[in-house]
């Protein structure tokens, strides 16, 4: 089992960065998908970020070029760089890891970005 600690959140004003850490427990967190997730207030939650265990990165359409996912297996750490934040990336952002049917979730950490 992995459990997932998030961190990093905050209130930013628009235009400015932050840096979300996820640390997991376990000793075979290198071997899990990681991927960050935001809802909104009325809003499904969704896709932000993922990355593979082999190092592989996807990032959503509407935050390429702004945030950056990566990883640090050797501190069982997952990291998103979000740069030139704008208000409607105000969420609840989620860590989650999943490797083939298990599927884990951190509590997540508010990001509040004012214009």
């Amino acid at each position: 089992q992995v459990q997932l600690v998030e961190s990093g959140g905050g209130l930013v004003q628009a235009g400015g960065s932050l840096r979300l850490s996820c640390a997991g427990s376990g000793r075979t967190f290198s071997t899990y998908a990681m991927g960050w997730f935001r809802q909104a207030p009325g809003k499904a939650r969704e896709v932000v970020a993922r990355i593979s265990a082999s190092g592989s990165s996807y990032l959503v359409d509407s935050v390429k070029g702004r945030f950056t996912i990566s990883r640090d297996n050797a501190k069982n750490t997952v990291y998103l760089q979000m740069n030139s934040l704008k208000p409607e990336d105000t969420a609840v952002y989620y860590c989650n890891a999943k490797l083939w049917s298990m599927d884990y979730w951190g509590q997540g950490t508010q990001v509040t970005v004012s214009a």
